[in-house]
């Protein structure tokens, strides 16, 4: 079958995820994006607009009648049915299937595009959200984006999730969105989402890190101990934290050595500037990784890789260090717990700040099982067991099954 999958915040994850399945589907999977350089209240905003245009100048710009956004004629530009007037040849529009990622404001879309979307099943896969994501400091909750998560949750036939953990928070948090409006409340189309609900565990493409790909270290680990941050540099990661148990380990008088990596939203912020230079002496890398290569190199340097996150639906760099040969330190809550194996959750998991420098301390002489387990349950994630099983859902939905 064909599928369309409308990413409309190409980068990160999200472009991984995409581009990740439309290579490894046992189906044809046209991804149409939109790069993140707009920013995500944009894409959140405006993103329908421009994909329903795109979709009908590449697929066809026949209607059904209607009023459009623009007088004179049906659709968003006068002179002719649809969203785009004028004669040129298109396309039609074939696909089995639509998926859409959350920043799209899906139900907006749908309208627009009705006449070439009709009879389509839609799923919408959720890789955050914005009821349950946490602000900044100081900063209020602009209630239009999670009403968007909302509505795009109702238009689709079905709503998948990166983790049970986001989930179980997105569902659970819908009540007290509604909550706040004085009337409709319309409570019982909880039941509804939750019934179209699925979780799928984003794909990964492991092989890329495997020794020996792409020049890629042997994986052979030496001393000293070498602990391992390759989050995204921003508040919901919260580097101060790990920043304070290296403080912490350096006051016991533990021997090891640091790599700082992921992507830096700002380098120059003073957590990163500060820490940079007390810990340069311990330093084996610090920065963004310039390609695949350079950054599984490093993953293989490491022993363990530590979150100290405040947000996580899924935490792939976790995964990816796991399946690299580090022991993960994480808290005991968000997503950890669901992909972290619980036969290693006593290793692994910490409670508090004080209990993760415990953690990091013991890890050095855990037994060489821990790590396998790690290994061996973050290979399950690799695209060739994930393409599968989303081939398995998206075609049930579109077979009725």
């Amino acid at each position: 079958m064909r599928i369309l999958f409308l990413d409309v915040f190409h980068g990160g994850s999200h472009a991984a995820v995409a581009d990740g399945y439309a290579r490894h589907s046992r189906n044809e999977v046209v991804v149409e994006s939109l790069p993140i350089d707009g920013g995500w209240r944009w894409r959140m905003r405006g993103a329908a607009v421009t994909l329903a245009r795109r979709g009908r100048e590449q697929w066809g710009g026949g209607g059904h009648g209607g009023s459009g956004l623009v007088s004179g004629g049906s659709g968003l530009v006068s002179g002719g049915s649809g969203l785009v007037s004028g004669g040129s040849e298109t396309r039609p529009f074939d696909f089995d299937l639509i998926i859409a990622t959350d920043m799209l404001d899906l139900a907006t879309f749908l309208g627009l595009t009705r006449d070439l979307t009709a009879g389509v099943p839609i799923a919408v896969y959720f890789h955050e959200n914005q009821l349950t994501y946490p602000l900044p400091e100081g900063r209020t909750r602009d209630l239009a984006f999670p009403w968007t998560n909302y509505t795009t949750a109702l238009a689709a036939d079905a709503v998948v999730f990166n983790s049970a953990f986001h989930q179980h928070a997105f569902l659970a948090a819908l009540p007290g969105l509604l909550n706040r409006f004085h009337d409709h409340r319309e409570l019982d189309l909880i039941d509804t989402i939750t019934a179209r609900s699925h979780v799928l565990h984003p794909g990964i493409d492991l092989t890329r890190l495997t020794p020996g790909v792409s020049g890629q270290g042997s994986g052979v680990r030496k001393q000293p101990f070498t602990l391992l941050w390759n989050s995204r540099w921003e508040y919901d990661k919260n580097p101060a934290a790990f920043f304070a148990a290296l403080a912490a380990l350096e006051a016991r008088g533990v021997d090891f050595r640091v790599i700082v990596a992921g992507e830096h939203i700002d380098p120059n912020h003073a957590d990163f500037v500060v820490a940079r230079a007390r810990f340069a002496s311990r330093t084996i890398a610090w920065g963004y990784a310039p390609d695949t290569a350079s950054y599984a190199r490093l993953l293989h340097q490491a022993d363990v890789v530590v979150s100290t996150a405040v947000q996580e639906f899924f935490g792939i760099s976790l995964v990816e260090a796991m399946a690299c040969g580090c022991v993960p330190v994480a808290p005991r809550r968000l997503a950890y717990p669901e992909v972290i194996p619980a036969a290693i959750h006593h290793h692994c998991l910490y409670n508090n700040d004080a209990d993760m420098v415990e953690k990091l301390i013991a890890a050095a002489g855990l037994p060489p099982e821990v790590r396998t387990i790690a290994q061996t349950a973050a290979a399950h994630y690799d695209w060739s067991g994930m393409a599968p099983r989303y081939d398995a859902l998206f075609e049930s939905l579109v077979d009725g099954t």
